[in-house]
């Protein structure tokens, strides 16, 4: 009888131990967690609770302490906090799926060809596309519309080169948006041959085209939401910032969130313009579970690739020209001194030498070393060497690595040996700043975040070129390079308490991989495969 009643005093121990474990939503085990915390810790296993970490650790010890509703076992596998991409055009990549693509494309030739195609599916009133680079092309100069104006006389055509910073359009479209060679503009170029009209336009006279074209509905700007999402959740990109948008298409974003139809985070710029401006500096910043609108999107130059961006010595390969200031000097300062008034943080556009310094100088005239601001600067592309002192933790150095291996081809052509020495130079940007926020300005690089790895680290582009790496002595650690992808660019939000690595408390963003890309062979990260993703605790995406 004591026997009987020894083992069901057992049984009731045990029960009651069971029932005195704590709840959890799930069990992350059997993985290799790289938190990214203050000592970059390496765990096995995470519980997760309404939506965040609560605990990280030993998969034995986690198991024995909580009872979760679902048990995942990683089966070895790397485990990281979710992806960012500290500078990206999210919507712009949602709309270039409704567009002709005309990425890749290695001849003029083949650019007409694709619009052609496109054109034959889909019979539009106005074609618009995207990717041209006439750097890729075996005759590297800007095309001209005549072939254009005789394939589609009647219908407008713009396509706009990769960088986003000059077009191609037909006469079609110049008669629509009445662009003629007396049309006056500022900061760009409408350029002219013989006195002629070429149909290439630069920077903001761009601008004059698109007002031409119809806006896209709220039906239009949802698929492209959900399109450029369903892409980016593939790669494990939980937050996305975007750099430069209306007030109209950051609702649209408000409005998907909330009704659950649009799940990734996304860190909205809004785009410099009055009526922006006028609405959401009064209101300061505006939050909520997954948007945060509190940075402003100013444009100081162009691109290098289109020889926009303002340099303060003449194009090695164009020694009459300097590029340009997209905004006179007076409207930058006037800008930056108003936003300096609000809450709101400043995030200017600046490839060039001369650029950077207008940007630095007024950033570093404004800000007080004692307030936590933030201001970026975003690309930090061509530094001269007198001004890498600018930067700090209150003025970060926002860069897109795959731009190097991008560039490289022509880069030096541009600035010349001794001041391509002060460009893509990410590990100068860090040593100043003590972070670097990276991204991919996708759609003008592909959205691929493995890429951003590979480029950091390695310097070479996917053949392995060049040999040894494009200014190797810029390259980053694989450490740095994951930080610039998770907890830095969570700092250059605002948002490193709540998320960018693995810790309790914080928000359950986090993706697991097929491999371990802090340990392969640096050649075999880009072929990397995200497995899963999740947001808030939810799987997202599933491989």
């Amino acid at each position: 009888m004591k026997k009987i009643i020894s083992l069901f005093g057992l049984a009731l121990m045990l029960f009651s131990c069971n029932s005195e474990k704590e709840k959890a939503d799930f069990l992350v085990f059997n993985a290799k967690v790289y938190q990214v915390d203050s000592t970059f810790s390496i765990a096995e296993a995470f519980v997760v609770k309404d939506g965040k970490f609560l605990e990280i650790g030993k998969s034995a010890d986690l198991k024995e302490k909580y009872e979760a509703a679902q048990n995942i076992d990683a089966e070895g596998k790397a485990v990281y906090p979710g992806f960012f991409d500290a500078h990206a055009h999210f919507y712009g990549l949602g709309l270039q799926q409704q567009k002709v693509d005309l990425t890749g494309t290695q001849s003029f030739e083949e650019v007409v060809s694709r619009i052609v195609e496109f054109q034959k599916k889909n019979n539009l009133d106005y074609i618009t596309g995207r990717g041209w680079d006439q750097n890729d092309w075996e005759v590297k100069e800007f095309p001209v519309k005549d072939t254009l104006d005789e394939l589609f006389p009647d219908t407008p055509v713009a396509i706009t080169r990769i960088d986003g910073h000059a077009m191609l359009v037909n006469q079609a479209a110049l008669d629509k948006a009445n662009i003629t060679t007396k049309t006056k503009f500022q900061g760009g170029d409408i350029e002219q041959k013989n006195g002629k009209l070429t149909g290439i336009i630069v920077d903001n006279p761009m601008g004059l085209i698109v007002a031409t074209q119809q806006a896209p509905d709220f039906e239009e700007r949802k698929k492209a939401f959900l399109s450029a999402q369903e892409i980016c959740l593939s790669y494990g990109l939980t937050t996305v910032d975007d750099a430069g948008l209306d007030r109209k298409v950051i609702e649209t974003i408000d409005s998907l969130q909330k009704s659950g139809d649009l799940k990734i985070r996304v860190y909205a710029m809004v785009a410099n313009s009055p009526e922006n401006l006028d609405y959401y500096l009064p209101k300061g910043p505006y939050e909520t579970e997954r948007l945060n609108v509190r940075s402003v999107k100013f444009y100081a130059d162009g691109a290098l690739g289109s020889r926009g961006a303002a340099l303060k010595k003449p194009y090695s390969d164009r020694p009459d020209h300097f590029g340009a200031l997209l905004s006179p000097i007076s409207d930058l300062k006037s800008i930056a001194a108003r936003v300096a008034k609000s809450e709101f943080q400043l995030n200017t556009h600046a490839i060039g030498d001369s650029a950077n310094y207008l940007v630095l100088k007024t950033y570093d005239s404004l800000l007080n070393s004692d307030e936590d601001r933030r201001w970026r600067v975003e690309h930090s592309q061509v530094i001269d060497p007198e001004d890498f002192h600018y930067f700090s933790k209150n003025i970060i150095p926002s860069v897109q690595p795959t731009h190097a291996t991008s560039d490289m081809y022509w880069a030096e052509d541009r600035l010349g040996k001794e001041r391509i020495k002060g460009a893509y130079a990410y590990k100068k940007l860090l040593n100043e700043a003590g972070l670097v926020a990276l991204g991919t300005d996708f759609p003008v690089e592909k959205v691929n975040p493995f890429l951003t790895f590979y480029a950091a680290v390695d310097r070479q582009d996917t053949d392995n070129y060049p040999e040894g790496g494009f200014m190797k002595d810029q390259a980053l650690t694989r450490e740095e390079t994951l930080k610039g992808m998770t907890i830095w660019a969570a700092y250059s939000n605002f948002k490193e308490k709540e998320k960018g690595s693995i810790e309790p408390g914080k928000l359950a963003d986090f993706i697991i991989l097929d491999r371990d890309i802090m340990e392969v062979d640096i050649d075999s990260v880009p072929d990397t495969k995200v497995i899963s993703t999740f947001i808030n605790g939810e799987q997202v995406y599933k491989n």
